[in-house]
């Protein structure tokens, strides 16, 4: 709890529930980061095969247009806008 309180910016409160949270279901932090790492490959690899053709917010717009989706799933998505802006 110490560590939370003067690490973070959060009310005593606030970081009490955190760590109530992160002891219930300690996979989620996890879950939550491996999900960070592939979107941001997902949308290095976009920049990368679109130029000056990327656009941050159409790359937002698509990840967050499905809600939750599996990362296979994402990346499918991803790959078939990467296609679809290629061809326009």
């Amino acid at each position: 709890m110490s560590f939370m309180a003067g690490n973070t910016a959060l009310s005593l409160h606030e970081y009490n529930t955190e760590i109530d949270r992160y002891i219930g279901c300690p996979t989620q932090a996890v879950s939550y980061k491996i999900g960070e790492i592939k979107i941001r490959e997902l949308r290095k690899k976009a920049e990368k095969e679109l130029g000056d053709k990327f656009d941050i917010k159409s790359f937002h717009d698509l990840v967050l247009s499905k809600g939750s989706v599996k990362l296979s799933t994402l990346e499918s998505m991803v790959m078939s806008w990467i296609s679809s802006v290629k061809k326009s």
